[in-house]
């Protein structure tokens, strides 16, 4: 199925960039911590739970081999937000060259979205996308933090980045070829 797709390229330069939501730490029953173990399994799940219904389709054929080979690069974490032991969203972070850090996915299992735990997780990951360094001693201080979001993602989440100071540095509208996936493994739709 082709459909026309909107994509936009966010940048911060400055930490001072970052503008975090209701304050610096996530309110009572919501953690997030970091996944310090590299865990194929548990990052898929993470990544078909959250990105099923807005059309997250480029690591589904990913094997084993490629996600671990993938998490274990220095400078690459994930971030996890939990609501009471509940994954109930994640925040993945690749560090790359020249201090430069993507957000390379981020967002929110379905049933916790629109609860302000996006802006919550948004505002942590980002702020440790700009500590980054001082967890990988090799790499270099970050630099810039950026991300891509699209017309396909959730309705809140342009805005949602755009609250926390990114900016946007490109926006590409084209037509796309995608998969529509039901639920997040085939056959669960909801």
């Amino acid at each position: 199925m082709t459909i026309t797709v909107t994509t936009w390229s966010m940048e911060q330069t400055s930490a001072a960039d970052l503008r975090p939501a209701d304050g610096p730490e996530p309110p009572a029953g919501i953690r997030v911590v970091r996944a310090e173990l590299p865990s194929p399994a548990f990052n898929r799940f993470l990544y078909t739970a959250v990105g099923a219904d807005v059309s997250w389709t480029d690591r589904l054929g990913w094997n084993h081999a490629r996600w671990q080979a993938y998490l274990e690069q220095p400078g690459v974490e994930t971030w996890v937000a939990y609501e009471r032991g509940t994954p109930a969203g994640y925040i993945e972070l690749e560090g790359q060259d020249e201090g430069q850090v993507e957000i390379a996915y981020f967002g929110l299992l379905p049933e916790f979205r629109g609860r302000r735990i996006g802006g919550l997780l948004l505002s942590y990951g980002t702020a440790r996308a700009w500590d980054l360094a001082e967890r990988w001693p090799h790499r270099p201080p970050t630099k810039r933090v950026w991300v891509h979001t699209c017309s396909l993602d959730g309705p809140h989440a342009l805005a949602n980045y755009e609250r926390r100071g990114f900016r946007t540095f490109a926006t590409v509208t084209g037509e796309e070829d995608k998969q529509l996936v039901e639920g997040p493994w085939p056959g669960a739709a909801r």
